[in-house]
């Protein structure tokens, strides 16, 4: 017996998307929206795309997968030092589709894009032929001329992340080998928390007025730190990492501490979606100033220097390290 009938694309749109619509955007009913910066302010544009299979689970809660595909565009915004202004939404489902995973990937993305401020101004759905594949544009703003750069730190700066380093990775790796020795040592809290890093990126909106004011170089973790700070100083710049700084969350520590070798997927495992940026050391504290104001940690846990060269990481035991492969790539 064959199942109900799918609505159409139209249909599909005004039901699940349209009332996430912002202004602009004219209801989801034209193929174009309008965006108009506010007085005196810079656009700043972004997009990334998450696909079934390598970003997330195909199981996966639809609402989680919705979050992630917001999330990691709005880490790039507050990295640059921006305010969300919107996003556009390309959508291409797998064959077996349900209006049930809809439904709920609809419910994800606006509590999400509630949250954050960042209405939806248009899109595309179609069929993938293939995994599913989510692709958000996103749409921020900053005052003109003020966009933090991804490339432009100095020699002498100080090298700050925010929040903590390594849970989603190990979330990751906890979801994959759930029976490892390190994973079960685990608190069911401790447990919960790395999974919901892994499902759930959290991008840090709260900290880009201050990296805006005080940072001269930022990106966010997305790749792995050791991998994206490599990345980030390019040539003629290198960097001093302590590792005994960088900020850990109380489940990445009792992990390492029954696993050390694990200190290695903290490092460039990825998805950690923090803001890492380089400050002048003048002006350390007054971004850790105004970022716990606005309830995010910035910790210090470097130093530019000049030269060429992936960064060192100074171990605990002493010991330096270089990772060769730092940081997670496509291809």
């Amino acid at each position: 017996m064959a199942g109900p009938a799918r609505a159409s694309e139209e249909g599909l749109i005004a039901r699940y998307f349209a009332p996430l619509a912002g202004p602009g955007a004219d209801g989801l009913r034209d193929d174009a929206a309008a965006l108009t910066p506010a007085p005196g302010h810079d656009l700043v544009l972004t997009v990334d795309a998450v696909v079934a299979g390598i970003h997330y689970f195909a199981e996966d809660p639809p609402a989680s997968i919705a979050r992630k595909a917001l999330g990691v565009n709005l880490s790039d915004i507050a990295a640059k030092g921006a305010v969300p202004r919107g996003f556009l939404l390309t959508l291409a489902l797998p064959d077996d589709w349900t209006e049930a995973w809809l439904d709920g990937f609809a419910q994800g993305l606006g509590a999400a894009a509630a949250a954050a401020g960042c209405p939806l101004l248009g899109g595309d759905t179609v069929r993938s032929g293939g995994p599913a594949l989510i692709s958000v544009s996103a749409f921020g703003e900053v005052p003109t001329g003020t966009i933090v750069r991804r490339t432009t730190a100095r020699a002498g700066d100080r090298i700050c992340v925010t929040g903590t380093i390594g849970d989603a990775a190990l979330g990751l790796r906890m979801r994959l080998e759930p029976d490892a020795p390190w994973a079960s040592g685990l608190d069911p809290a401790q447990r919960s928390e790395l999974a919901d890093r892994y499902l759930h990126p959290r991008p840090r909106l709260a900290a880009a007025p201050a990296v805006r004011r005080h940072a001269t170089a930022a990106m966010d973790v997305s790749d792995g730190l050791a991998g994206d700070l490599a990345k980030m100083l390019g040539a003629g710049r290198t960097a001093r990492v302590a590792v005994a700084d960088v900020p850990l969350s109380g489940a990445a520590r009792s992990a390492c501490a029954a696993e050390p070798a694990l200190i290695e997927a903290v490092l460039t495992g990825g998805d950690d979606y923090e803001i890492l940026c380089t400050v002048a050391p003048e002006r350390l504290e007054d971004l850790r100033t105004e970022a716990a104001a606005a309830g995010i940690a910035v910790a210090a846990i470097g130093t530019v220097t000049s030269g060429d060269g992936p960064p060192r990481f100074e171990m605990r035991d002493g010991a330096e390290r270089v990772f060769a492969a730092g940081a997670f790539s496509h291809f």
